[in-house]
């Protein structure tokens, strides 16, 4: 038996499909890209904006066809747009056999047992389950950097988002269960482990009554065969001084932050439900360069949320000017039925959103092009990715890089190099967000 698995949204997702498909080849199914070689589909899904639910829906109804037309014997659909549309999506497209719910991808081979039974249903676990299988995750990334997905669900209810109503309550993993999850990845010759969940910072809290993101991440450090530790999804309000010290003394964790802020007027950081203020965002952000110079800041950005003002887009551009992100991205409002902020008054034109998302990407492009600039010169450690197709080049990452949401690092040499490879790189040029370089 030969299974399509199509996996959409955030790298968290893709840790729950990466479980699903350790489960399904524990039973001996194959997978396969080859859509008319494939004797079931799975879809694990995404509905976190409306792209995203469009990319969701547009996917089902694709395989939906394939069904229909007797090239497919079975279609289940998993994840955030099957927990939060479950019986809508069983009504209105009678070709999908199963859905399964968040917090239940750990019975997958149920799902497709019944599916290829012919039976159509909701297979659903408790929204504030946490399901651990214990099971060899089967790693997608290319084998070098894994995610780690040390909690499941969100308690902040920031009032734009849906996540708590589809992924449940803060639930964190079991320190020890982390530690051997990343053990094992490293035996698979994992040397990146990158560090996800809705939030990062306050992991520990629920288990052991204080957050314990720094005793987790120095127990990370201790094993051999891990390179790198990078942070992501870190609450700005959450970020402790232990957590600080750990970056600073730990070689392995990388000098990188994901601080997702959202914005920089205190009048929209209160509508949004977000717990800091436009100073307390300063002053963090001061502190993090001051006790770690070199660190690398990533933040995103919501643009025309419900009643932004020009003179608050204009405040944010400021910010954003004077702090000098290292990496921004920015996203137009995405208003979300069954939140509070679709229903608040003074709702922004799309237009609006798209011009104000535009300006602050213009800023920042010549913010990070600056900073591309000044890293010419320098040595670097790079993890390469692969090589350029019929050149004498690599393409790489540095500590400054997570992948597939950051910049790379082309490499030319005669040497020949191995994905997840480390090599001592000189940077002598700056591509816009790229950098050219030359191995050492």
């Amino acid at each position: 038996m030969k299974i399509l698995f199509i996996s959409l949204g955030c790298d968290k997702n893709l840790v729950d499909t990466e479980v699903m498909l350790g489960l399904l080849a524990s039973r001996g199914y194959e997978m396969t890209d080859d859509e008319t070689q494939a004797d079931a589909a799975v879809i694990n899904t995404c509905c976190f904006i409306h792209d995203a639910k469009e990319e969701s829906i547009q996917n089902i109804l694709e395989m939906a066809e394939l069904k229909k037309n007797g090239q497919l014997g079975a279609l289940i659909v998993a994840g955030c747009l099957a927990q939060r549309y479950r019986q809508e999506i069983l009504d209105e497209i009678p070709e999908v056999d199963e859905v399964l719910g968040t917090t239940a991808y750990d019975r997958i081979l149920d799902a497709v047992d019944a599916a290829l039974e012919g039976k159509h249903e909701v297979i659903l676990s408790g929204i504030d389950d946490l399901p651990l299988p214990d099971v060899k995750r089967l790693v997608t990334t290319g084998g070098h950097y894994a995610y780690l997905k040390i909690a499941e669900g969100c308690d902040k209810h920031c009032t734009y988002c849906i996540i708590p109503k589809i992924r449940g309550n803060y639930r964190s993993v079991p320190m020890e269960r982390l530690v051997r999850e990343a053990e094992e990845l490293s035996e698979q010759g994992v040397k990146e482990l990158i560090l996800v969940a809705q939030e990062t910072t306050i992991y520990g809290k629920d288990l052991y009554g204080e957050k314990s993101l720094h005793t987790l991440v120095r127990k990370l450090c201790r094993i051999s065969g891990i390179r790198w530790i990078r942070i992501l999804y870190c609450y700005p309000e959450e970020i402790t001084d232990e957590l600080i010290q750990v970056m600073k003394e730990e070689e392995k964790v990388c000098h990188y932050l994901d601080l997702p802020i959202q914005h920089a007027s205190d009048g929209i950081l209160k509508r949004m439900g977000r717990k800091t203020s436009h100073q307390e965002l300063v002053d963090l952000i001061a502190k993090l360069r001051r006790e770690i110079p070199d660190i690398c800041i990533r933040t995103t950005l919501i643009t025309g949320f419900p009643g932004e003002t020009q003179e608050q887009h204009e405040e944010l551009m400021e910010f954003v000017d004077e702090t000098e992100f290292d990496r921004l991205g920015v996203f137009t409002y995405s208003p979300e039925e069954g939140t509070p902020a679709a229903e608040m008054p003074d709702q922004i034109d799309e237009e609006v959103k798209e011009e104000r998302q535009a300006e602050l990407m213009e800023l920042q492009q010549e913010i990070a092009f600056e900073n591309a600039e000044s890293m010419v010169g320098r040595e670097v450690l790079v993890m390469i990715e692969g090589k350029v197709a019929d050149e004498n080049a690599y393409v790489g990452r540095t500590y400054r890089d997570a992948p597939n949401v950051d910049g790379l690092i082309f490499i030319n040499t005669e040497e020949e190099l191995l994905s997840g490879d480390f090599a001592r790189v000189k940077v002598t040029g700056a591509l816009d967000y790229d950098l050219i370089g030359e191995l050492l």
